[in-house]
């Protein structure tokens, strides 16, 4: 439904158009905030100003150089320890919470799970409005890794935001109405948006993701005041019989061999997007391939293009101008997704435009973003997949044996990345990177006789050898070599500065400050402020459940404050097992704000240990149980956590009830969770193979059920 205000909008863009404003520019249309904060306009004019525009956070990474630095320099390594809580607000779910907030004027809008858009007063956190886009809980069964979203975008006075299954959304800033919405997708495929939508010059463009349950990924620009969809950028060929859509397809079909259309062929834009209004170039970070194995979706090998690439298109068109791929030929999952800064450094003497990304494949990357020229390339941590980068032809120089097959290698970094979505930040004035990175080796192996199913987890690879062993010296063993570190990356000279050495992997986001300041969260709770020049912990709060989120800076009236989205979830927690569920975290989702002498607290949190019910009894033979083990691990552990294991999001099958037992073919073939986000499977698990599957997990209970009574 258009309400009035919307047809005022409208008519107002009618009229700027007949007096011929070519640059899409909306016009300024005063609105009525729901709690008495007035709603203002955000224009192409202020996006390209927001360097000099530190009250407000415009677009998801500040600014579209994308560096995450604040200017506020209220808060300092001087005065952080009078850093307190000014307000929260529990957002109500059990899911994850990756978003980074939006401020315009002192209005926050952030999103929560299921896609929820929330608006809220940034200086008190008073709710203001809620926008539900009823997002099916079935689809949770295509998105591999949890139901979150990564935030709004704002234009003129509307804001935007990618559902979970599929559609953009255009919502009123003042009411939070729905002005108009737009099926984004084939909605016979399991493409899911979790990402943040970017704004241009009046277009709001955004991906999806998907490619792990068989897509084709591509990324769209559509009309900031229609919704109409302007283009459409593949970024991997379809069906050459077909035809290609562009000229740059047709040369990417050349690094493909076999029938890969009919896997989806992936590379699913699925998180981080950077523009240049100087060179007008939007760059967007392309993902995996589908399946992961090539030599399944590409039997002849080849490049793949575009996966695991950066590519460089014109906004107003979407035509190609060039790209960089990563990791050619990718076999890993090392998505080239990941966080993106524009910056200009002095190389070699001379200013250069760089762009900046530390993909999962380990590799930290400095390029020209005029032309796609490598500048330099160096491992940020423990690299076995790669020796090096080739200075000359920019490729990875391969270990043959990474190319893993029926026998298991041990590759690092994992499909987890060395780095994953989480954004990085760049400090202009120390010219560092910010880096929240991570050190994972596990052995790869293909997953025997592997046959692609559509709508369903496709990944072609072994999972099993992520269940940690009984043992718990081994398992203490192989933990040792599991780490998670906040790093300043020097870019130039391609080295590590310092390191804060966290209890884990999978922390948060990062901010940097012109107070001298870093602040990020960790997987274990702590919110935290560190020192830029030397990494020493100055100041951190006890956020009661793990922060992945990146945080951000804004003023309102004279008080500088710092706000992250607090709450356990995404992939680490649900594919994670025995090893997430040590850190101990549970989700209570929240947003928090900070400022100096901030007095406010959190309500204390109960935590109320519950025992594992005794399992059902019964003997199995051993080849029931192996089969078990592989199914659960092929197709189940993505989200019930390796080894039967929950991390703290999804319920922990080692506490499965007598009467969820009961109902376990109802629920794992008949789909009688369906609305929960569990999918039905017998579409490809018979009778038998759900027994077995459900044999491994009372398995596995038991052994815990078993070694908690010994411990009493």
């Amino acid at each position: 439904m258009i309400g009035s205000k919307s047809v005022l909008v409208f008519l107002v863009a009618v009229i700027v158009a007949a007096c011929g404003k070519t640059d899409r520019e909306p016009a300024s249309v005063p609105g009525v905030a729901a709690a008495g904060t007035a709603v203002s306009s955000v224009t192409k004019d202020r996006l390209l100003a927001a360097d000099q525009d530190g009250a407000n956070w415009l677009t998801h990474g500040r600014t579209y150089s994308e560096q995450r630095f604040s200017p506020l320099a209220d808060i300092t390594r001087d005065n952080v320890r009078d850093l307190g809580l000014a307000w929260y607000f529990d957002v109500p779910t059990k899911r994850g919470m990756e978003a980074t907030p939006i401020v315009v004027d002192g209005r926050m809008y952030v999103t929560g799970s299921w896609s929820i858009v929330y608006a809220l007063d940034a200086a008190t956190g008073e709710e203001l409005w809620r926008h539900d886009p009823k997002v099916p809980k079935s689809w949770a069964q295509y998105a591999c890794c949890d139901v979150v979203n990564r935030g709004v975008a704002a234009w003129g006075d509307s804001i935007f935001v990618g559902t979970l299954d599929g559609y953009l959304v255009a919502l009123d800033a003042a009411t939070g109405e729905e002005r108009w919405r737009t099926d984004t997708i084939n909605r016979r495929a399991p493409y899911t948006i979790t990402g943040a939508p970017r704004v241009v010059n009046g277009l709001v463009i955004i991906g999806n993701g998907g490619a792990d349950y068989g897509v084709r990924g591509y990324v769209s620009a559509y009309d900031a005041d229609s919704g109409e969809m302007r283009w459409r950028f593949y970024t991997v060929p379809g069906n050459p019989e077909e035809g290609f859509e562009s000229e740059a397809l047709e040369q990417a079909a050349q690094t493909w061999t076999g029938a890969w259309w009919q896997y989806g062929g992936g590379g699913t834009v699925w998180d981080s997007m950077a523009y240049d209004p100087e060179l007008d170039l939007l760059y967007v970070g392309v993902g995996n391939g589908s399946p992961w194995d090539r030599n399944v979706r590409s039997p002849g090998g080849g490049d793949n293009l575009f996966l695991s690439s950066i590519v460089a298109l014109k906004p107003a068109t979407g035509d190609y101008v060039w790209h960089y791929q990563t990791t050619p030929g990718d076999n890993w999952d090392y998505t080239a997704t990941q966080h993106m800064i524009l910056a200009e450094l002095e190389v070699d003497g001379k200013p250069r435009k760089v762009l900046m990304q530390a993909p999962k494949n380990g590799f930290f990357y400095v390029l020209d973003r005029t032309d796609g020229e490598l500048i330099s390339a160096e491992a940020y941590v423990n690299v076995l997949w790669a020796t090096g980068i080739d200075k000359a032809t920019g490729r990875p120089i391969e270990n043959p044996e990474a190319r893993y097959g029926e026998t298991p290698v041990l590759v690092a970094p994992i499909g987890l990345g060395g780095h994953n979505w989480h954004p990085m930040a760049y400090s202009p004035t120390s010219r560092l990177v910010f880096l929240p990175s991570q050190d994972i080796a596990l052995p790869y192996s293909v997953e025997p006789d592997f046959e692609f199913t559509e709508g369903f987890w496709n990944g072609g690879v072994e999972f099993e050898a992520l269940q940690l062993p009984d043992d718990p010296a081994a398992t203490a063993e192989i933990l040792k070599t599991v780490r998670g570190q906040l790093v300043a990356w020097d870019p130039i000279a391609q080295r590590e500065v310092w390191r804060y050495q966290h209890a884990g992997p999978w922390n948060g986001g990062v901010l940097a400050t012109a107070g001298d300041l870093v602040f990020q969260g960790s997987s274990i709770g702590e919110f935290a402020a560190y020192d830029a020049d030397s990494g020493n912990r100055l100041w951190q709060f006890p956020a009661q459940t793990g922060i992945v989120a990146a945080p951000i800076s804004y003023a309102v009236g004279d008080r500088q404050f710092v706000s992250v989205a607090a709450g356990w979830g995404s992939i680490l927690p649900l594919l994670g097992g025995q090893g997430a569920a040590l850190l101990g975290q549970e989700n209570h989702s929240r947003i928090l704000a900070f400022t100096l002498e901030g007095e406010q607290s959190l309500p204390a949190v109960e935590r109320v240990a519950v025992a594992i019910p005794e399992p059902p009894t019964g003997d199995t033979d051993a080849a029931t149980l192996a089969l078990g083990k592989d199914l659960y691990h092929e197709r189940c552990s993505v989200c019930h956590g390796t080894g039967a294991v929950g991390g703290g999001v999804l319920p922990d099958l080692r506490y499965t009830s007598a009467e969820t037992h009961a109902q376990w073919d109802a629920i794992v073939l008949g789909g009688l969770l369906r609305d929960k986000g569990m999918p039905a499977f017998a579409p490809i698990f018979s009778n038998a193979d759900s027994d077995a599957i459900h044999a491994f997990v009372v398995e596995r209970a038991r052994f815990w059920y078993e070694q908690a009574a010994a411990s009493r």
